[in-house]
């Protein structure tokens, strides 16, 4: 949150000083970079904070229990079913 607040703090501050609108030149060039740089770092904070990879976090999670049951139904030489069918 912390981080998130900075860039967004940072990002009003400097926006109205950049030189942008003077046509293609270096410093709008620079300019138009900066901003999108500053947006994605803020929508990359977002995105933690909202959770929205919680459900994918989840799954990679029940995959792994899942890997370790059947490794250790190998290794105790237990026959297994097998779920792809």
């Amino acid at each position: 949150m912390i981080f998130m607040s900075l860039a967004l703090g940072m990002l009003l501050y400097s926006v109205p000083q950049l030189d942008i609108g003077g046509g293609f030149t270096l410093p709008t060039v620079f300019g138009a970079l900066w901003i999108c740089f500053a947006l994605l770092i803020i929508a990359a904070h977002l995105h933690e904070l909202l959770g929205v990879d919680e459900e994918t976090r989840q799954e990679i999670v029940r995959v792994k229990r899942m890997k370790r049951w059947r490794m250790e139904q190998r290794l105790q030489g237990k026959k297994m079913l097998d779920l792809r069918k």
